[in-house]
């Protein structure tokens, strides 16, 4: 029979506060780290199925660790990263993770955090996206050991879900429910349309803890509703509920608004090592700690006091994790000869700027306007007049200068202060 769950049940775990502090132990730190909540979380109970530190040191078999991605883009991020490195912490520790690729959920969208409807993606999309997350995620995740990695598609079961069993999951949740979710209740309050088929996704989100049978699932903190329905829906299947593990959502690198490809502020993974490092190595004060606790490993109590030599070693520390030591050294010495304006760099590891599509001649304003070195004409205008601007290590001081032909650029590297500059390529 299937049990209709309460409002009041879902809510305890939406509302709950921030309690795993004072279960901080010194014997795991890796699952501490960097985290926002752990939920349930009582640290003074004696039950493994309050206390997940108690659960990891009783129990006699892996955990099984659950993240789901839905493969919605093309391209990772250091945000995105976070909830994988955590996944990671757990392969490290002896325990299974179980990377979820959504290519059915994918298809719905998530609506979390969305003032409308999200695009439905077609199944090749879908599968093209797939791959290419899975080729980032392996500089960050374990693929080899046997044992503590399963990569799983939620199509398995969820494509074979009939009438019946659909209906059988609608049936766990009130529209109360869904419309306390973050995004639904303020598009009803703005009339702003939501599809039925929007109130299926964290339905099915959940039910892919069921599936697999998860232990612990991994999330950022906009994902604990989705969290907490895996956790009813595996109660009503009778299995033991999840744990559900919250990571912070990464600020960008201008500070103020979380790391998103759509803002510009990202860094991603597919990134070459010089744009990561330029990227990183200037990144605000106010972030510095949170980037070395979120993305690295380093100790905390052992970073430098010069809040510059902070930002060189956690650009080179990043880089190097996904290019390798040489790459990130190399990185770091050619963002330091294009800051002191040498010529005598390796070109090939500056991000390029095509020519194509520009038309000739065309003012050098023009360029640092269309490369995005600048917001707009009046600003390189500005930047020229200042002299910050450098093509391939000459300060450019004419307001009006102007090239005829891609040739007398392809190759050059332009330059703006002494942190942002891209390759010409034609």
């Amino acid at each position: 029979m299937l049990i209709n769950l309460s409002i009041t049940n879902l809510d305890f775990y939406l509302t709950m506060t921030n309690s795993f502090s004072s279960t901080t132990s010194q014997d795991l730190p890796w699952l501490y780290r960097g985290i926002s909540e752990i939920f349930p979380s009582k640290p003074d109970s004696d039950n493994t199925t309050e206390n997940l530190a108690l659960l990891i040191a009783k129990i006699n078999r892996p955990l099984r660790v659950k993240l789901g991605i839905d493969p919605t883009g093309t391209d990772i991020h250091l945000g995105h990263s976070i909830t994988f490195r955590k996944l990671r912490a757990f392969q490290d520790a002896g325990h299974t993770a179980i990377l979820i690729i959504g290519d059915f959920t994918a298809r719905i969208g998530d609506p979390t955090g969305k003032s409308d409807v999200r695009r439905q993606l077609s199944p090749e999309e879908v599968a093209q996206n797939a791959k290419t997350y899975l080729e980032q995620v392996r500089s960050i995740l374990d693929f080899d050991t046997p044992g503590r990695l399963e990569v799983r598609y939620n199509s398995e079961w969820l494509s074979n879900l009939n009438l019946e069993k659909i209906l059988g999951l609608l049936s766990t949740m009130t529209v109360g429910q869904m419309l306390a979710k973050e995004g639904f209740a303020e598009r009803y309050e703005k009339e702003n349309p939501i599809y039925l088929h929007e109130f299926l996704y964290p339905l099915m989100q959940g039910y892919d803890s069921v599936a697999i049978e998860a232990d612990v699932e991994l999330g950022g903190t906009d994902q604990k509703f989705n969290l907490a329905v895996g956790r009813d829906l595996q109660r009503h299947f009778g299995q033991t509920p999840q744990f559900a593990v919250l990571m912070p959502i990464l600020v960008g690198t201008d500070g103020v608004q979380k790391m998103s490809k759509s803002l510009g502020n990202y860094v991603g993974l597919s990134e070459d090592p010089l744009t990561m490092y330029s990227k990183l190595e200037k990144i605000p004060d106010s972030l510095i700690k949170d980037y070395f606790e979120l993305l690295t490993d380093l100790p905390l109590e052992q970073l430098p006091e010069n809040p510059r030599d902070r930002q060189k070693l956690l650009a080179l520390e990043i880089v190097t994790q996904y290019h390798g030591k040489e790459a990130a050294i190399g990185a770091q010495q050619a963002s330091l000869n294009l800051v002191q304006g040498k010529t005598n760099i390796n070109t090939d590891a500056v991000p390029e700027f095509s020519l194509d599509g520009i038309e000739f001649p065309v003012t050098l304003s023009f360029i640092l306007k269309a490369s995005g070195l600048c917001s707009s004409t009046s600003e390189a205008r500005r930047q020229i007049q200042g002299g910050a601007v450098r093509v391939d290590g000459e300060r450019i001081s004419e307001i009006n200068q102007s090239f005829d032909s891609p040739e007398s650029l392809n190759g050059k590297v332009l330059q703006v202060g002494k942190k942002n500059f891209l390759r010409m390529v034609r």
